[in-house]
């Protein structure tokens, strides 16, 4: 057999690694207006869902709004301004793209390491390792 053969043989025998959403669903935002604050019910929710840390992500979506806010003692985050379900959710999107899927598998068994200084997001179902913005 030769090496073309073998590779055609070990591909076949090789198992596709799809990220589908089946087993990883972002619970969709629950946001109210409240005086001048946007009030996200469910943040707590989103983030054990994620996995990472609610200032982490609380940072994140202030960065990502142009405003403040704080995590108030029932685990809501309370953002100065108003923002929509759809511009929260699509905040959130972004953050699951860079901070929680894998880049090469898309799958969402990722964790943060600190290698040399740097963030990075590495993978427990591929072994991949990335960079991370902040």
């Amino acid at each position: 057999m030769d090496y073309d053969e073998q590779l055609d043989r070990a591909i076949e025998a090789t198992p596709e690694i799809e990220g589908t959403s089946d087993r990883f669903d972002v619970p969709d935002p629950d946001v109210r207006q409240e005086g001048n604050a946007t009030v996200y019910e469910n943040f707590q929710d989103t983030v054990d869902r994620l996995g990472r840390d609610d200032e982490h992500v609380m940072k994140y979506l202030q960065d990502d709004l142009g405003t403040s806010g704080h995590i108030d003692e029932s685990g809501r985050a309370r953002l100065t301004g108003e923002f929509s379900e759809r511009r929260i959710d699509e905040a959130i999107g972004e953050y699951t793209e860079e901070f929680v899927l894998c880049d090469e598998c898309g799958l969402p068994d990722t964790r943060f390491e600190r290698e040399q200084g740097v963030l990075v997001l590495r993978c427990e179902a591929c072994g991949a390792r990335s960079a991370t913005s902040s």
